[in-house]
């Protein structure tokens, strides 16, 4: 970059210094680079979205470096052209790679396997995997789980494996069903075959865990109460900090929003949810009403005439309905991030009908989560609508439950500011 700024000359410009303000401004537009999605597996498979991210990105990466030189001087260095062609440069470079170097390394001979799951999680990852490039294996076959009563399964496999010259079998090793051809995939191992469990390669892909896969022994190994002390008193420390920040946000909101919601239907500006907390006890949230009757509890908005309004979808749509929900974060009934709280009507009906749904109240609930940044959910709503929808739901809540930690909880923060300012913009 300097080279082609300073080619006739590169004895005028600091090249340490350079150096040194471009070290701190690259680190924070990686940061920028994660929270505009570009690290998402999706761009792989979606690559007509690759460049409006990348703009997206670069021009949040510009505003930074702005901030950077301009407003926080620590450096003597203005680089305004240098700047320029450090954006227009990356940004080739990143859409060249992306586009034609992550599919070129994966042109290589790749491994063939073979896979044995059951549900649509099966073909979720089959699929997954052989539509993708990056990866260097490829699936020969795959059989459901079913497909294991038959007396001819187990020669039919170990058929399939040799005609193949599998090196890969990817199974869910902790099925019952599994139990009888163990003794027989065994001796696979002496022909260089590698096993995978299927479940850690899905939660792997998906950054979700398989329901279909779901036993009460997996609970047991990975969800069990554990002592997580330094990572839950730095997360109520930087609970109570945002809160207040947001708090003041709030207090400057309230007046606006009230006034919008007393104009359009003369009906109270807040209400008070009971929704499912941790442990499974009763806790009461306010929030910005948004629905024309406050809201019913147990019921999802399709299922009712209680409509939402014209100043609720915007509220809605933009989370300022969630501010008031700051108060139950500093009493300590929620945290800013964690599986959202049910009603407690809804929650107690998909308890009844979805196994292990409980298992979310393990944990305090927030009201950001994994779910809402992964999950698509139709315009204005933060929660499913259906059953189906909510399965999908409990599968990333599993996945933050499990692998909860101070630097996942930095990824759900940067990615909820990310689809705020998505649909503020839109």
């Amino acid at each position: 970059m300097l080279f082609l700024r300073y080619f006739h000359d590169l004895r005028q410009v600091n090249l340490i210094e350079h150096a040194l303000a471009f070290s701190f401004l690259t680190a924070a537009w990686l940061v920028v680079f994660l929270a505009t999605g570009l690290y998402d597996k999706s761009t792989l498979f979606f690559r007509r979205k690759l460049p409006a991210l990348l703009l997206k990105a670069q021009i949040a990466n510009s505003a930074v470096a702005v901030f950077f030189f301009y407003f926080f001087p620590v450096f003597k260095i203005t680089p305004k052209t240098n700047l320029f062609l450090y954006i227009v440069i990356s940004s080739l470079f990143i859409l060249i790679w992306r586009i034609y170097g992550i599919e070129f390394l994966g042109r290589g001979r790749k491994q063939s396997a073979l896979i044995i799951g059951r549900g649509k999680e099966l073909y979720e990852l089959a699929e997954e995997i052989n539509k993708n490039p990056r990866y260097n294996i490829r699936f020969a076959g795959g059989w459901n789980l079913d497909m294991l009563l038959s007396p001819d399964f187990e020669e039919e496999f170990l058929r399939e494996a040799k005609k193949h010259k599998v090196s890969v079998v990817v199974i869910d090793l902790h099925n019952e069903k599994i139990e009888a051809l163990l003794p027989r995939l065994y001796n696979l191992l002496f022909s260089g075959v590698r096993f995978v469990d299927m479940g850690k390669l899905y939660e792997e892909m998906f950054d979700r865990i398989p329901l279909s896969l779901l036993r009460y022994n997996w609970f047991l190994e990975n969800i069990s109460p554990r002592k997580h002390r330094a990572y839950d008193l730095l997360r109520r420390v930087f609970d109570i900090a945002l809160s207040l920040a947001l708090g003041i946000v709030t207090l400057i909101f309230m007046p606006f929003v009230a006034l919008a919601i007393r104009l359009e239907d003369k009906g109270p500006v807040f209400i008070r949810q009971k929704r499912i907390g941790e442990g499974g006890k009763t806790i009461e949230v306010p929030k910005f009403r948004s629905m024309q009757r406050g809201y019913e509890n147990g019921v999802w908005i399709g299922e009712t005439d209680n409509k939402v309004t014209r100043v609720g979808a915007f509220l809605r749509a933009t989370r300022i309905d969630e501010l008031p929900q700051i108060w139950s974060v500093l009493t300590g009934d929620i945290a800013l991030i964690g599986p959202r709280p049910d009603m407690t009507g809804l929650g107690l009906r998909l308890m009844a009908e979805i196994p292990y749904y409980s298992i979310r109240s393990i944990v305090k609930p927030g009201i950001t989560g994994w779910a809402q940044v992964r999950q698509n959910y139709s315009y204005g709503n933060l929660s499913p609508q259906s059953v189906e929808e909510t399965k999908t739901r409990l599968a990333y809540d599993l996945f933050y439950i499990k692998n909860r930690s101070f630097s996942l909880d930095v990824v759900i923060a940067l990615r909820t500011i990310q689809t705020l300012l998505t649909r503020v913009g839109s």
